[in-house]
Protein backbone atom coordinates (compact mmCIF):
# COMPACT_ATOMS: atom_id res chain seq x y z
CA UNK A 1 0.00 0.00 0.00
CA UNK A 2 2.69 3.03 0.88
CA UNK A 3 4.93 1.59 -2.22
CA UNK A 4 1.35 2.47 -4.38
CA UNK A 5 1.26 5.88 -2.57
CA UNK A 6 4.86 6.63 -3.15
CA UNK A 7 4.54 5.48 -7.06
CA UNK A 8 1.49 7.53 -7.40
CA UNK A 9 2.95 10.68 -5.46
CA UNK A 10 6.09 10.60 -7.52
CA UNK A 11 3.95 10.49 -11.02
CA UNK A 12 1.78 13.22 -10.12
CA UNK A 13 5.08 15.36 -9.34
CA UNK A 14 6.11 14.52 -12.61
CA UNK A 15 3.22 15.55 -14.28
CA UNK A 16 2.97 18.37 -12.64
CA UNK A 17 6.53 19.52 -13.25
CA UNK A 18 5.96 18.97 -16.96
CA UNK A 19 3.15 21.36 -16.99
CA UNK A 20 5.18 23.66 -15.79
CA UNK A 21 7.82 23.33 -18.10
CA UNK A 22 4.97 23.93 -20.82
CA UNK A 23 4.11 27.27 -19.51
CA UNK A 24 7.29 28.42 -18.84
CA UNK A 25 8.53 27.22 -22.55
CA UNK A 26 5.35 29.49 -24.01
CA UNK A 27 6.42 32.50 -21.50
CA UNK A 28 9.80 32.30 -23.22
CA UNK A 29 8.43 33.05 -27.07
CA UNK A 30 7.03 36.31 -25.49
CA UNK A 31 9.20 39.09 -27.22
CA UNK A 32 10.97 40.08 -30.46
CA UNK A 33 13.42 37.95 -32.46
CA UNK A 34 15.77 38.21 -35.20
CA UNK A 35 16.23 35.20 -38.05
CA UNK A 36 19.90 33.91 -37.74
CA UNK A 37 19.27 30.85 -39.95
CA UNK A 38 16.81 29.56 -42.74
CA UNK A 39 16.75 25.98 -44.16
CA UNK A 40 16.17 25.26 -47.90
CA UNK A 41 17.36 28.16 -49.84
CA UNK A 42 20.58 27.69 -51.95
CA UNK A 43 21.71 31.35 -51.46
CA UNK A 44 23.81 31.92 -48.03
CA UNK A 45 21.70 33.64 -45.49
CA UNK A 46 23.24 37.24 -46.04
CA UNK A 47 22.32 36.93 -49.90
CA UNK A 48 19.24 36.44 -48.64
CA UNK A 49 19.39 39.39 -46.61
CA UNK A 50 22.19 41.34 -47.05
CA UNK A 51 20.66 45.15 -45.58
CA UNK A 52 17.89 43.95 -43.09
CA UNK A 53 17.63 40.37 -41.37
CA UNK A 54 13.77 39.41 -40.76
CA UNK A 55 12.17 39.62 -37.37
CA UNK A 56 9.07 38.56 -35.24
CA UNK A 57 7.63 39.77 -32.74
CA UNK A 58 4.97 37.25 -30.05
CA UNK A 59 2.72 39.41 -28.12
CA UNK A 60 1.34 36.46 -25.69
CA UNK A 61 -1.20 38.56 -23.69
CA UNK A 62 -3.21 39.58 -26.65
CA UNK A 63 -2.55 36.59 -29.07
CA UNK A 64 -0.45 38.89 -31.79
CA UNK A 65 2.35 38.33 -34.55
CA UNK A 66 3.79 41.06 -35.69
CA UNK A 67 7.48 41.53 -37.51
CA UNK A 68 9.25 42.59 -40.71
CA UNK A 69 9.82 40.26 -43.57
CA UNK A 70 12.98 41.86 -44.64
CA UNK A 71 11.53 44.45 -46.69
CA UNK A 72 7.48 44.44 -45.42
CA UNK A 73 6.01 44.35 -42.30
CA UNK A 74 3.47 41.77 -41.23
CA UNK A 75 1.04 41.23 -38.51
CA UNK A 76 -2.10 38.69 -37.26
CA UNK A 77 -3.29 36.10 -35.26
CA UNK A 78 -1.18 34.13 -33.03
CA UNK A 79 -1.93 30.34 -32.76
CA UNK A 80 -0.46 28.48 -29.81
CA UNK A 81 -0.94 24.86 -28.47
CA UNK A 82 1.26 23.89 -26.36
CA UNK A 83 4.64 23.79 -28.56
CA UNK A 84 2.13 23.93 -31.71
CA UNK A 85 2.01 26.94 -33.91
CA UNK A 86 0.07 27.86 -36.80
CA UNK A 87 1.65 30.67 -39.17
CA UNK A 88 -0.89 29.23 -42.10
CA UNK A 89 -3.40 31.88 -40.59
CA UNK A 90 -4.25 35.24 -42.73
CA UNK A 91 -1.75 37.99 -42.22
CA UNK A 92 -2.01 41.72 -43.12
CA UNK A 93 1.22 42.69 -45.03
CA UNK A 94 2.58 45.89 -46.30
CA UNK A 95 2.86 45.66 -50.06
CA UNK A 96 6.32 47.83 -50.62
CA UNK A 97 8.82 46.90 -53.49
CA UNK A 98 11.70 44.95 -52.15
CA UNK A 99 14.89 45.15 -53.56
CA UNK A 100 16.92 41.99 -51.84
CA UNK A 101 16.02 39.31 -54.29
CA UNK A 102 14.12 36.52 -52.70
CA UNK A 103 15.03 36.82 -48.95
CA UNK A 104 11.10 37.81 -48.53
CA UNK A 105 9.45 35.12 -50.58
CA UNK A 106 11.90 32.27 -48.69
CA UNK A 107 11.03 33.72 -45.77
CA UNK A 108 7.43 34.00 -45.73
CA UNK A 109 6.58 30.58 -47.24
CA UNK A 110 9.23 28.54 -45.19
CA UNK A 111 6.99 30.74 -41.99
CA UNK A 112 3.65 28.78 -43.60
CA UNK A 113 5.60 24.94 -43.24
CA UNK A 114 6.19 25.31 -39.73
CA UNK A 115 4.03 23.14 -37.28
CA UNK A 116 5.85 23.69 -33.76
CA UNK A 117 8.72 25.27 -31.93
CA UNK A 118 11.28 25.16 -29.68
CA UNK A 119 13.10 28.14 -27.24
CA UNK A 120 16.50 27.20 -25.59
CA UNK A 121 16.50 27.08 -21.78
CA UNK A 122 18.44 29.84 -21.76
CA UNK A 123 15.71 31.78 -23.71
CA UNK A 124 18.04 33.04 -26.16
CA UNK A 125 17.22 31.13 -29.23
CA UNK A 126 14.10 30.25 -30.57
CA UNK A 127 13.62 27.30 -33.40
CA UNK A 128 10.81 27.16 -35.62
CA UNK A 129 10.00 23.11 -36.77
CA UNK A 130 8.45 21.20 -39.61
CA UNK A 131 7.91 18.37 -38.11
CA UNK A 132 10.75 17.69 -36.90
CA UNK A 133 13.89 19.48 -38.79
CA UNK A 134 14.74 22.85 -37.52
CA UNK A 135 14.04 25.15 -40.29
CA UNK A 136 14.31 28.81 -38.71
CA UNK A 137 16.25 30.04 -36.05
CA UNK A 138 16.21 33.31 -34.35
CA UNK A 139 18.00 34.75 -31.58
CA UNK A 140 16.12 37.10 -28.73
CA UNK A 141 16.89 40.87 -29.14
Amino acid sequence: MMKNVFILFFLSTILISCKCKKVDSVSKLEGNWELNYISGPRIAFDGLYPTKKPTINFDLKENHISGNSSCNSFNGKLVLDGNKIDFTQPMAMTKMMCQDGQGEQVFMSTLQKITSYDVTDDGRTLNLISGDIAMMRFTKK
